[in-house]
């Protein structure tokens, strides 16, 4: 099932294994939303996801506000855990771009103990604001070495859709889905919140308590912007 809001197609469903091409699985949040109003190049990036999933609880409300419809929201780790699943499932091999080499390794070794069939690769990029021509060129060697059929990219929004978008059709890889925080999530640097608080949608006030520094600017500003879009569309559409 799939849903339109604001341009783009949502999806609230989990793809599951055989697949039969290349497809590119993103996430859509309120805080997402409102930077892609100003970068181009993230909302093409956006846009083109074969796959996006409503990963915000302002998504959802969006969903039921503007459409009428009842969804239910896809965090990029559920999305993450959900592909493990499958990849365990189905003896696959998944590979992990981004983050460093400290949390790549205890990524590395939960999956060899928890997921067994699992075959594991990881690529630990170099830390910069714009990766040179020799540094795509270097993933890209990394992952098709490799040739996982789901690969993870970590390196936060909008620089890791962006690089997914620009570089899909050089990756041999039948899955590719940026996930950010969830590399973090997935190692134990960053305490997700309490189920009790994602299933009545506050995790991210749970984030933001935890990291207010980096996290008012995403839940505080961007969140009311993205209050302002869905009011205005709504009553845009009741004229």
């Amino acid at each position: 099932m799939s849903i339109k809001i604001f341009g783009y197609n949502i999806d609230t469903t989990y793809p599951n294994w055989p697949i039969n091409k290349c497809i590119v699985i993103n996430t859509l949040n309120p805080h997402s939303f409102c930077v892609a109003e100003k970068d181009n190049a993230f909302k093409q990036a956006l846009l083109s996801s074969d796959i996006l999933i409503p990963d915000g609880i302002g998504v959802v409300m969006a969903a039921k506000v503007l459409k009428g419809v009842k969804i239910s929201r896809i965090a990029g780790a559920d999305m993450h855990m959900h592909l493990l699943k499958e990849a365990q499932k189905n003896k696959l091999k998944v590979f992990y771009l981004g983050s460093s080499e400290k949390v790549l390794k205890i990524i590395k070794t939960r999956i060899n103990k928890e997921y067994n069939l699992i075959n594991v690769g990881t690529f630990s990029p170099p830390f910069k604001f714009d990766f040179s021509k020799e540094d795509d060129l270097k993933m890209i060697d990394m992952v098709n070495r490799f040739s996982p059929d789901i690969l993870f990219v970590g390196m936060t929004a909008p620089k890791q859709e962006k690089w997914a978008y620009l570089n899909k059709n050089k990756l041999n890889a039948t899955i590719i889905t940026s996930i950010g925080a969830v590399f973090d999530f997935y190692a134990g640097n960053i305490k997700r919140a309490p189920k009790w608080m994602i299933n009545i949608g506050l995790e991210w006030l749970y984030r933001l308590i935890k990291e207010p520094r980096r996290m008012w600017r995403r839940y505080l500003v961007n969140n009311t912007k993205f209050i302002y879009y869905v009011i205005k569309e709504k009553l845009l559409n009741n004229v």
